[in-house]
């Protein structure tokens, strides 16, 4: 009988599982080109917004540079109309020219003729023989004494070179003062809005293409490996692609499958290309760890059955129903006693046996967990009952101990506080990422239905503290510790936008004082101990008021932020140079000298200030502090470069 029954259990159990392996094919297939397609639908999505930021910020760089261009050519025929003799002198038309920041200047008379510029060779160019300088006469004709033109960057007539060039109707006289400008500025941010320079700064997985087909003629216009290759496969055609919105998969020429999704952007499509045997990879990997588990449970059933059908149920079925009922309710502890002949006493055995198995099933999966390695821990509970299944380790991935865990088995409201108090410290960044002190990290999945709660909890620790190690020497100077300068320019930018209406800052910019010759003298070593005790002093003032960096060689630069007042700023300078001369560096085991740096700064309370001029007058003034004196400081002041404090 027990042979015959555990035959027909492994049938039953083989079948099962064949069947469930079956449709979990089945299932995971759709899920995984469903997160495909939406994984491609993001990165287009990011694509395509990509290219709507590029557009408005190529509009508005336009429309500013053109209000700027117009004012410098008002502000060049303002100029020559009270200066006559400027436009007869090409000497004072390139002294002019700089003077307003441009390019090209031209002055052109009533006739339409270029009779003076800042370029010799320009001279008299007769306006009308060129589609470019021809719509420049219009202005001649206007009865505006405003009238201006504004042209698009293009070709010029003369020499074929880039320029935009802009016109305004002089107001004495008839005729038209020109100004041109080399549109670099336009020229770049245009080549950022290239579909191949976009598709570079997207990653790609392995096989994973991206490109942009024309959809009136199917021409492949960008591709994120370039466009210098043949695009003769079936996936790049436009008939197919049209097909591939929901996604779908194409065949080429290598007889390989690849799955295609295309999306409809404006007159272009924008598609998504991954290689078949990708997924189908992940998918034969799921379904095999599936048929591990499978096989395992059914051997631990098998195995389980086996044991409980050597004991023969005949009677007392009532007795057993109630304490089962009981066990059902989550009464673990319930013991099924029904004694009267060896029958019962092996049922009863067996049911309590079944009974332990199940609450020990977290111990066997926690055995399996162990051999694999892996520090994961799960629980489980159903709704209404109050018991929580959990494995080994759970205590040390919670940082809880043992006497806790035990509490959590037989309370589930417990647990879940405990879970709660965890998930209210997620790690910055991160998805279902918790911490559990400053040097442990855990992910928590969890499953919630109406049945009851299941969850899996693994130790990160080690991915978020590489990952913390990476940004950190990203971010921060290798030898000195303090920020690299493209990360502090960064932060400074940000300290800036987000300053008060009350509040000051300031850049300083540092040089150290002799250090050539402190290395060339006591070697590069000494040289970067003297750099580290430098960097020790900017490390050490307030960081609720100085971001500090390095930025190169003998070279830093700090901010000084949150300060009321420029008063402020100098106070806190004053400050770290009382620092400074008090550090002194032992050279050698004869000489000590004090760290000599010379600094200059530059102050704002304006949040719309741009790092790039404030580090520039900062520099300016440290120039005028090096030259003259060493082993100070000074501000900028915009006339005379600085003055010393």
């Amino acid at each position: 009988m027990q042979k015959t029954f555990i035959k027909y259990v492994v049938v039953i159990l083989t079948s099962a599982i064949f069947l469930i392996l079956v449709i979990d094919v089945l299932l995971n297939k759709h899920t995984l080109e469903n997160q495909q397609f939406n994984s491609f639908q993001a990165k287009i999505e990011q694509v395509t917004h990509t290219l709507e930021n590029n557009r408005r910020e190529l509009a508005l760089l336009k429309n500013n540079l053109d209000k700027d261009y117009l004012i410098r050519a008002k502000a060049a025929s303002y100029v020559v109309d009270r200066q006559e003799e400027v436009s007869m002198d090409v000497s004072k038309m390139k002294y002019l020219a700089e003077l307003l920041d441009v390019d090209e200047l031209h002055i052109i008379d009533e006739n339409g003729i270029i009779a003076s510029a800042s370029v010799p060779q320009y001279v008299g160019i007769d306006m009308a023989d060129d589609k470019q300088t021809r719509p420049f006469l219009d202005l001649l004709d206007s009865d505006s004494e405003d009238a201006y033109l504004i042209q698009d960057p293009q070709p010029n007539a003369a020499e074929g070179k880039v320029m935009q060039y802009v016109g305004v109707a002089r107001k004495d006289q008839k005729g038209v003062v020109q100004v041109g400008f080399e549109p670099k500025r336009q020229m770049e941010a245009q080549s950022r809005n290239t579909y191949d320079y976009i598709f570079s700064r997207f990653p790609t997985d392995e096989g994973e293409e991206l490109f942009v087909v024309d959809s009136e003629t199917g021409k492949v216009l960008g591709h994120s490996e370039g466009i210098q290759r043949d695009f003769a496969e079936q996936y790049y055609q436009l008939s197919s692609l049209l097909a591939c919105e929901r996604g779908a998969y194409q065949a080429g020429t290598d007889g390989k499958q690849r799955y295609v999704v295309s999306r409809k952007y404006e007159d272009v499509l924008i598609c998504a290309v991954l290689p078949a045997e990708v997924l189908w990879g992940k998918l034969l990997s799921d379904t095999f760890l599936t048929f591990i588990y499978l096989f395992l449970i059914e051997t631990a059933v098998v195995l389980l059955l086996n044991y409980l059908v050597r004991r023969k149920v005949i009677d007392g079925i009532h007795q057993i129903n109630e304490n089962l009922s009981a066990i059902t309710n989550g009464n673990f502890d319930t013991t099924v006693s029904v004694g009267g002949n060896r029958e019962f006493e092996e049922l009863s055995s067996g049911i309590n046996r079944m009974v332990t198995g199940i609450v020990n099933i977290s111990n066997r999966i926690s055995a399996i967990i162990e051999i694999s390695g892996i520090p994961l821990a799960a629980f489980e509970y159903e709704s209404g009952i109050n018991r929580v299944f959990v494995t080994s380790g759970l205590g040390e991935l919670l940082g809880v101990t043992e006497k806790e865990v035990t509490q959590f088995c037989r309370d589930a409201d417990a647990f879940d506080a405990c879970i709660r108090r965890i998930t209210e410290r997620p790690a910055e960044g991160e998805t279902d990422v918790y911490r559990i002190h400053d040097e442990k990290y855990v992910r928590i999945y969890m499953s919630e239905s109406a049945e009851g709660k299941l969850g899996v909890i693994t130790d990160v620790t080690a991915g978020i503290m590489e990952k913390k190690r990476m940004q950190y020497e990203n971010t921060h100077d290798p030898l000195t510790g303090l920020y690299k300068f493209q990360h502090f320019k960064q932060l400074a930018k940000e300290k800036i936008q987000g300053m008060g209406e009350d509040e000051v800052c300031a850049l300083v910019m540092l040089d150290l004082d002799f250090f050539k010759g402190i290395n060339d003298t006591f070697g590069h070593d000494m040289g970067d101990h003297y750099l580290q005790s430098f960097s020790a002093v900017m490390s050490s003032m307030p960081h609720d008021h100085f971001l500090t960096a390095r930025r190169s060689g003998d070279e830093f630069c700090m901010m000084i932020f949150g300060c009321r007042k420029r008063e402020d700023v100098v106070k806190f300078l004053e400050e770290f140079y009382g620092k400074l001369r008090e550090s002194r560096v032992a050279l050698s085991d004869t000489e000590c000298r004090a760290i000599s740096a010379s600094a200059g700064f530059a102050w704002t309370n304006d949040a719309d200030a741009a790092i790039s001029e404030l580090l520039g007058w900062a520099d300016e003034a440290l120039y005028e502090i090096k030259r003259d004196t060493k082993g100070t400081f000074g501000e900028y002041t915009g006339q005379k470069g600085a003055i010393e404090l």
